[in-house]
């Protein structure tokens, strides 16, 4: 009767047999299922017929903000050491990169000061003009898009 059943399903009784609940070798505690030959390809998406794609994860790109040069106009009643004062104090300028943007915009009617974003920009235009009007000079300072 024993050799019967064996004879109906050979693989019943054999250590060696895969079952899909258990992999061979496992000692039954949590066990896997057992993977085919052809898993590994699949998960790496090789291309074995229709039906298979590649799922890519795109990081989104984050857009650089516009920049905004600020600018000093000249005009004929500021004093010049007071425009290089503002560009110590407001732009971090050195005495001399502050002397050399003064003359420039001496010379030229118009010079700059940096360049930031819109309201980095904005804030150092309002601190200026506010500045120049607390000790009374009519100076202008501007933003422009770069």
């Amino acid at each position: 009767m024993l050799a019967d059943s064996a004879m109906q399903n050979p693989m019943n009784g054999l250590s060696g047999g895969l079952d899909r609940g258990a992999s061979a070798g496992s000692s039954g505690r949590g066990s896997l299922p057992a993977r085919l030959a052809g898993d590994d390809d699949k998960k790496r998406g090789s291309e074995r017929g229709p039906g298979t794609a590649v799922i890519t994860k795109t990081k989104p790109q984050t857009k650089r903000p516009n920049l905004y040069r600020v600018l000093l106009l000249n005009d004929d009643y500021t004093p010049m050491e007071f425009v290089v004062h503002v560009l110590e104090r407001f732009f971090n300028k050195d005495r001399e990169a502050a002397t050399r943007i003064m003359l420039h915009v001496h010379h030229h009617g118009i010079g700059e000061c940096g360049v930031y974003t819109y309201e980095v920009a904005e804030t150092k235009v309002t601190q200026v003009m506010d500045f120049a009007r607390k000790h009374q000079h009519p100076l202008q300072c501007v933003m422009e898009k770069k």
